[in-house]
Parts: structure tokens; C-alpha cells; sequence
């Protein structure tokens, strides 16, 4: 069975990228949540503050791990011998830039392959910006991100 990945910022974790992650680990077994280091981007929360609330959305799933990495992505894979990555699509738009995103990740590691996985049209509307114009702007958040997670969202950002 492939050992996968899915990587984001997740600033924060959305709804959507749970069922996401939820239907990646039913398909494949395992799935490693990677986080990369990215000081070119300014996020909303911390890279602490990210982790901690992905590794509570997904206390629930079995087989999921969620780890940081600062480097390429598919340099990580490499080291823990994952070969599948997961993207989640939203929309058309979304494919072009996922697409040459898979096109490079392909060139940097001929073992690689990218699955991806159309998003619930449920969620298919809903994105980390949106949500942290929501937060930002004291819209109710509920229903966007994991239930969970809403409190600590509510405390980082001082409400």
C-alpha cells in the first residue's frame, strides 16, 4: 500500500480539508499531514498553533500523523518513503495550479504520483482566506472549520 501525504498551510484547517484527509485515510490507510515551513508566507496562526489544531481535528481518524518540514516537500517523501500525494480540488481553477504543482513534484521524484480528490460540494465554496476573513471580520465560523477547533481559533486570536 502507498505511504501518502497531504500538505497545505492550513491556516487554519477548514471543514473541507477534514474530508479530505477523512476520505484519504479510508482509501489508503495512512496519511501524513505535512506542514512545510514557509517564511515567504504570512499566516494568520502560528506553525504551533497550526499543528496543534490539525492534530486535534484528526484525533479521531486512525492512521494519521501530522508533521512539519522545512525543505521540499518531496525531499521529506523521499525520507519516509511516501510516493502518493493528496490535493484536494475545489474548483477548475484550482486544477491549473495543482496541476503544474504535480508536474514538478513528478520531475523532482520519478516515484511520485498525485491523487486528487474532488472536494464535497458541501465544501467546495469554503477555503483557508475565507475562513480567516470570517475570523477577522467576527463572522461565525461555525460549520467552516472542525467544531472542535473553533474555541482555540477563538483564543488565539484574542476573542
Amino acid at each position: 500500500m502507498s505511504k501518502c501525504v497531504y500538505a497545505g498551510s492550513f491556516d487554519p484547517i477548514t471543514s473541507g480539508h477534514l474530508d479530505i484527509i477523512e476520505r484519504a485515510a479510508a482509501r489508503f490507510g495512512e496519511v501524513t499531514i505535512v506542514v512545510p515551513v514557509n517564511i515567504e508566507k504570512k499566516c494568520a496562526f502560528s506553525l504551533e498553533q497550526r499543528l496543534a489544531m490539525i492534530q486535534k481535528s484528526t484525533a479521531h481518524i486512525g492512521g494519521v500523523s501530522v508533521n512539519s518540514v522545512d525543505g521540499l516537500l518531496v525531499d521529506y517523501m523521499k525520507q519516509i518513503g511516501a510516493d502518493l500525494i493528496i490535493r484536494g480540488l475545489r474548483s477548475l481553477s484550482d486544477f491549473d495550479h495543482e496541476y503544474q504543482l504535480a508536474s514538478v513534484n513528478a520531475k523532482l521524484y520519478d516515484d511520485i504520483e498525485t491523487v486528487f480528490l474532488m472536494a464535497n460540494p458541501r465544501y467546495s465554496f469554503v477555503s483557508s482566506s475565507i475562513v480567516r476573513e470570517l475570523i477577522f471580520h467576527g463572522g461565525d465560523i461555525d460549520g467552516f472549520v472542525p467544531g472542535i477547533i473553533i474555541g482555540d481559533i477563538k483564543k488565539y486570536i484574542g476573542g
